[in-house]
C-alpha cells in the first residue's frame, strides 16, 4: 500500500501560500488531503478555475470549518495534477451558496501565487 500513497503524493503540488497557511492554522498535509478526498460540501473557488471544499470540525458549542482551495490541471497522458492553493479554518459555519469566507488580502496573495506557478 505505501506505493499507492507515494504515487498519489506525486500528483499533488503545494503552493508556497498553502504551506504557509498549514503552519499558520496548525494543519497537516494529511488533514488537508482528507478534506479534499471526503468533502462535506464543494463550492466554486474565488480564484479562476478553482474548487473550494470544506469539512465541518470542532464541537457543537464551538464549530468551525476547514476550507481547502485547489485546482486540477490535466497533464500529458490523461494524468491530473492537483494543486493545493490555500487552506484555512473558518470559525462558525457557512450556508451553502454564500460567498466563500476569505479575507481580501489573502485573495490577493492567492492570485499572485497562481500567476507565479503558471509562469514556471
Amino acid at each position: 500500500m505505501p506505493s499507492l500513497i507515494q504515487s498519489l503524493n506525486s500528483y499533488i503540488r503545494w503552493t508556497k501560500h498553502s504551506r504557509a497557511k498549514l503552519r499558520q492554522y496548525n494543519l497537516s498535509e494529511s488533514r488537508v488531503k482528507r478534506v479534499v478526498r471526503h468533502p462535506f460540501r464543494i463550492e466554486k473557488g474565488i480564484a479562476p478555475n478553482t474548487i473550494a471544499c470544506l469539512q465541518k470540525a470542532g464541537s457543537k458549542k464551538h464549530p468551525y470549518e476547514l476550507w481547502v482551495m485547489y485546482q486540477i490541471k490535466k497533464v500529458e497522458n490523461k494524468v491530473s495534477l492537483l494543486t493545493i492553493i490555500s487552506a484555512w479554518k473558518y470559525p462558525g459555519t457557512t450556508n451553502p451558496g454564500d460567498p466563500i469566507p476569505i479575507p481580501p488580502e489573502i485573495l490577493g496573495e492567492i492570485i499572485e501565487d497562481l500567476n507565479y506557478q503558471d509562469n514556471k
